[in-house]
């Protein structure tokens, strides 16, 4: 029986098609593994190392591999300022692999931040994968028709790199997007020889980013409401307008993050008579006492960060879900995302050929 190694951008939501195609599985009878050969090691603001992937696959799947091992090469966006040399570090993946994969019938793998991480040492999807025996899934984001070209750019180039390729999940497609990828972007794969082995629509259980992770990012100071930091983040709102505007425009978003100075507290007060999850004050601004208070009662954590807004708004683009151990919701949901949306009897058939 073969791999399956999942490939996907930031934000693509691969983690989450992994974790659902390893618990179908599981399901079924079979001994599942997981394997993540590159990580990012991206660190917050406080110097905590984000991600965690290993570290949820472990528990769900109860492994006994440490995360450590699991997922053994670390690489950052400035990996190659420490990088020692590609041929131990494949030797590393590899021998990391075999000790890892021992006892399963199928392992679960999933890629770098970019297909394309790594590719300057060789160490890209591509090449990973046939040395993994593995065949390669490509999950694919839909945000806009340029989503269709890259889907079938990655398919292309995997190709040509002899990797085989067993389709593309399309994800986190938004409700206004859904119609089109099923009527035009799944017809132009078949077209081209592509297989679409799915269509997951966006569901915020799993997309949505919580204020925990905006916090992380972030660090900064936690001056209520830390009782809530697993409150959805769904949209991020910038406080900048005229306090004539200011309800109708903040009633227009739900599940919301609002960035505002910390002495915008006419502001605030209004941000918190709407759909709110957290309220982001930028530069060091301590707020007035009135905004804690309201904020306190109605649950809504308050952050205080030293960086300007354009600054946050900048590292808050960057964050974006990661389901943990812990959360149920957001397993349950994955795994029901396969069973409802995936092909997952296809490349159950195709592993077993």
């Amino acid at each position: 029986m073969k791999n399956l190694f999942v490939i996907g951008n930031p934000g693509s939501g691969k983690t989450a098609l992994a974790l659902g195609l390893a618990l179908k599985f599981k399901e079924l009878g079979y001994r599942v593994g997981y394997f993540k050969p590159v990580d990012s090691g991206r660190k917050s603001a406080s110097g905590k190392i984000l991600g965690g992937d290993a570290v949820l696959m472990r528990e769900v799947l109860n492994m006994d591999a440490p995360a450590g091992l699991i997922s053994p090469f670390m690489a950052g966006s400035s990996y190659l300022n420490k990088f020692g040399g590609k041929a131990g570090a494949i030797d590393e993946i590899i021998d990391a692999y075999r000790e890892v994969a021992k006892g399963y019938d199928i392992m679960l793998m999933e890629g770098a931040v970019h297909p394309f991480a790594l590719a300057s040492v060789g160490l890209e999807a591509a090449l990973l994968a046939p040395k993994l025996d593995a065949l390669l899934l490509n999950a694919a984001k839909a945000e806009d028709d340029y989503s269709l070209d890259q889907a079938m750019f990655y398919n292309n180039y995997m190709a040509c790199r002899q990797a085989t390729v067993a389709g593309t999940v399309f994800t986190n497609v938004t409700r206004t997007l859904l119609a089109k990828v099923e009527d035009i972007f799944c017809p132009a794969m078949e077209e081209a020889g592509q297989k679409t082995l799915g269509v997951i629509p966006s569901r915020p259980e799993i997309v949505a980013p919580t204020v925990g992770e905006f916090q992380e990012r972030l660090g900064g100071e936690v001056l209520v409401g830390h009782e809530h930091m697993d409150r959805l983040v769904e949209d991020v709102i910038v406080g900048a307008m005229t306090m004539e505007s200011a309800l109708a425009y903040l009633r227009r978003a739900a599940n919301k993050a609002v960035v505002l100075g910390g002495d915008r507290a006419d502001l605030a007060l209004a941000a918190l008579e709407t759909h709110t999850s957290v309220l982001i004050l930028t530069g060091g601004l301590y707020p007035d006492v009135k905004v804690l208070s309201r904020a306190a009662e109605k649950g809504v954590p308050v952050l205080l960060t030293h960086q300007d807004t354009y600054t946050v708004i900048e590292m808050l683009n960057q964050v974006s879900r990661h389901i943990k151990p812990s959360d149920k919701v957001g397993i349950a949901v994955a795994l029901d995302n396969v069973n409802r949306y995936c092909d997952w009897q296809y490349l159950l058939k195709i592993l077993e050929s």
